[in-house]
């Protein structure tokens, strides 16, 4: 630091170009390269200066989150992770923005498919085998969207009010787990506030909790066009601001040093985490090395099949035999949907289709028939397609339906609005299922989509998106060459409705209140016992388990569990047996639930601590082995800010899914802390069923009153574009800004493009208009139109002048 000058230190802590950071050249410091993404490398050809969606070198396109999560494995997360590493070092690329843990809170959220689960222990065990993996190479990560980032509309200046408890069990733990079990190189904030503070100036998440109580050694870096204030986003503890803007907020910087606003202490720390990133990326710069694409194939191969959950098999229709009179139907069959839309988005380096691999496994003899049976282009039902779907299910001995989400369904940028496949494949299925008893739906999409054809059909395959491979990957499920071991790393419910947080999701454009609490998935499905057409955890095989002999401490003379105790910080080891009963090898995967005693404190009936993916040959039997330490048992006491443990007797299951529970036992647990009675107010909470989380009892679970929403005008640089179109210089802005987004992203023809830039252009702050320009337009020039558009017409004249204040 005693090498830096103040600008340069204040120029290390923003980016250079919109996806690289400065560098000291005189000082042997490299520029380095960040980019997206979680399943794939997305990194941009030629100038750094655009977003370039469409315009990316090839590479591996792996499964995404949401498939990698319903493998349960970790070591093939892990692989997966080494595998995305390895192309980063071939690619000179140092950080790889990924992953993200957040909590799928609803169905709806657009980007569900970039996110694992919406239980925290899933997801920030999977956070840690992604990370692990990539950083194996000498690569950084970007573990984000830290944190409350769980919806994508108006994720620019939404506020998430959540209570302490919730904040501290559902929505932090991911982040936790793997940055205490992996050390993520960085941390990515979210653009959102969380009770009432923008993440990327929030000191209590980005330095009292991130750095000082979970100990992150990295930087914290801005998601790009996150920085609300600079300066306060240093004080808070945000090293690192992206993409690069010209050093437009540098000046800010230096007069809060001059000020005392900001001490050169806390700058000096910012850049020491920068220049600390780029000396642990400088090795792997250094490699001049490739990496085996047909190997990473086949490792997205082997991800997709363990990705692939089979929901249903009645009368054991799956696997398929080789021959027979087969007809495929869906257009998704021919052209699938394989990954989600955004910033993900891969240019993969090959692409296997479910059609081609399905006429491959039968060979010519048995080739089978094919129809669409509905367009991707539209959503209009196409009654000729239909017939003539219709016309080979009649002359068919099995059909296999390819249904699921076009890419204009689920997007980074917007959330959906329902729950629905659409009409045109709906009809279909139900035309095809009144022709046929044997009728396999392949399902793609990146989140729980309604069921209404479930009792009409024999076998269900939930393949998600499936990376590039996820062709030949469905092809050898259906057919046998692969068992299904996928499980469900969330819950499909019956209806939206059916959904704990409906009513308040995404909530209005500047607040989104989490009412529901802890009844998140199913914790709430689960404790209310609501009906689903799928639970969590939930997965067919091709071969069956037998669950037997519970253990507590892992001695035999503690089968019989009742009288078994846990002192007040001991962990307790769980084994139970596992026997393949069935006729062919496969994966099974045991999960172990906690169930809380009723008391003083609200809980869930369930609550997962624990998780192994185990393969057993036909007779074989395993072990499943399970640490349990006192966080499991443990809740977070807001009055204390602190974990309690509750003493009474707790439940220890051990099941299939959260709705198949094979085994169970109970443990007293021994705690001298103190549990206060809960306040009067709470009363709903305990009695989710009816879900009358009212003002009253949201404020009780708060600790404190409501926020109320401030009001639109006058505007302010955190008004969005739809806020000011009302004004006429807000039209204007707007038809610029759309003009210059289509230069930088071409999106003539291509629907899921143009809402997502439509969407994520509406509700985008005034204030990204300096950020995203590069500075060219000015922090002056944006205080004026804003003293414009609110009628103040001589303080925007000052402004011009440079009189006003900025």
């Amino acid at each position: 630091m005693q090498q830096l000058g103040n600008a340069e230190k204040a120029r290390l802590c923003t980016g250079r170009t919109f996806w690289e950071l400065h560098g000291v050249e005189r000082l042997g410091l490299p520029s380095l390269w960040v980019t997206d993404g979680p399943h794939g490398l997305r990194k941009q050809q030629g100038d750094s200066d655009h977003i370039g969606l469409n315009d990316s070198v090839p590479a591996i396109c792996f499964p995404p989150a949401v498939g990698l999560a319903s493998s349960w494995n970790r070591d093939l997360v892990q692989e997966v992770g080494t595998a995305l590493g390895e192309a980063c070092v071939s690619e000179k690329v140092s950080v790889l923005l990924g992953p993200g843990v957040n909590i799928k809170r609803s169905p709806l959220c657009g980007r569900n498919f970039e996110y694992f689960s919406e239980d925290p222990y899933v997801s920030g065990q999977m956070g840690v085998a992604w990370v692990r993996g990539v950083q194996s190479q000498g690569v950084g990560t970007s573990l984000k969207h830290y944190a409350a980032n769980n919806q994508e509309g108006h994720r620019m200046v939404v506020d998430a009010i959540i209570d302490e408890r919730t904040l501290r069990e559902i929505y932090l733990p991911g982040f936790e787990i793997t940055v205490k079990g992996a050390q993520p190189w960085t941390v990515m904030c979210a653009y959102n506030l969380l009770n009432g503070t923008y993440l990327a100036e929030n000191h209590l998440l980005l330095t009292r909790i991130l750095k000082e109580e979970w100990g992150h050694t990295g930087l914290v870096v801005t998601d790009w066009g996150a920085c609300n204030d600079r300066v306060k986003g240093i004080a808070a503890g945000l090293e690192l601001e992206m993409p690069g803007n010209g050093c437009i907020h540098s000046p800010a910087v230096l007069t809060a040093l001059d000020t005392g606003e900001l001490s050169e202490a806390q700058l000096d720390a910012a850049a020491i985490r920068v220049v600390e990133l780029i000396l642990k990326s400088r090795p792997a710069l250094e490699q001049d090395t490739d990496y085996d694409r047909a190997a990473h194939h086949l490792l997205a191969r082997r991800a997709a099949e363990e990705a692939c959950v089979l929901l249903k098999n009645d009368g054991g229709l799956l696997p398929l035999a080789k021959s027979g009179k087969l007809a495929v139907i869906g257009a998704l069959a021919a052209t699938p949907r394989y990954q989600g839309s955004g910033s993900s988005q891969i240019n993969p380096t090959r692409l296997d289709i479910p059609l081609e691999e399905i006429q491959r496994q039968l060979g010519v003899e048995y080739k089978p028939q094919y129809a669409p049976g509905y367009s991707l282009a539209d959503d209009a039902i196409n009654q000729q397609l239909i017939d003539e779907a219709l016309a080979i299910t009649r002359g068919a001995d099995t059909v296999v339906l390819f249904a699921g989400l076009p890419d204009s369904y689920e997007s980074e940028g917007f959330d959906r609005s329902h729950m629905r496949l659409p009409a045109a494949q709906l009809q279909l299925i139900e035309a095809v299922a009144a022709l046929t008893d044997r009728l396999v739906v392949v399902l793609q999409n990146g989140a729980p989509v309604e069921l209404p054809f479930l009792d009409s059909i024999q076998a269900l395959l939930e393949t998600y998106l499936g990376g590039q491979a996820g062709g030949s990957a469905v092809a050898r499920i259906l057919f046998g060459d692969a068992n299904p071991s996928g499980k469900l790393a969330e819950s499909f419910p019956l209806k939206l409705e059916d959904v704990p947080c409906h009513g308040w999701f995404p909530g209005e454009p500047r607040q989104v209140q989490y009412r529901e609490g802890l009844w998140v998935g199913y914790r709430y499905f689960n404790s209310t016992e609501t009906p689903l057409a799928f639970p969590f955890g939930h997965g067919l095989s091709y071969t069956t388990f037998a669950y037997d002999n519970l253990r507590l401490g892992g001695e035999a003379q503690n089968w019989l569990v009742d009288g078994a105790s846990l002192g007040e910080w001991d962990g307790i080891r769980v084994e139970c047996d596992i026997k393949n009963t069935g006729a062919i090898a496969g994966y099974e995967v045991v999960q172990l639930y906690i169930g809380a005693p009723t008391g003083a404190v609200y809980r869930p009936r369930r609550e997962l601590r624990g998780f192994t993916k185990i393969w057993l040959e036909p007779g074989q039997t395993g072990t499943a082995v399970f640490e349990l330490g006192s966080r499991a048992f443990a809740h977070w006491c807001a009055d204390a800010h602190d974990w309690k443990i509750e003493a009474g007797q707790y439940r220890i299951e051990a099941g299939a899914s959260s709705s198949d529970i094979r085994l169970d036992g109970s443990v007293r647990v021994l705690s001298a802390d103190q549990v206060s009675s809960p306040d009067p107010a709470l009363a709903p909470y305990f009695q989710p069923e009816k879900r009358a989380f009212d003002e009253h009892a949201f404020s009780a679970l708060l600790g404190r009153s409501i926020p109320v929403v401030s009001p639109d005008r006058p505007y302010h640089q955190n008004s969005t574009i739809d806020d000011v179109s009302a004004t006429l210089l807000g039209k204007l802005l707007h038809r610029v800004i759309l003009r210059s987004m289509k230069k930088m992203v071409p999106v003539q023809g291509d629907e899921k493009m143009e809402r997502m830039m439509a969407a994520m252009l509406g509700e985008m702050p005034l204030r990204n208009l300096v950020v995203f320009s590069g500075g060219r337009f000015s922090p002056r020039g944006l205080q004026f139109c804003i003293h414009l558009m609110n009628r103040r017409y001589l303080t925007a004249l000052k402004t011009l002048i440079g009189r006003g204040n900025c």
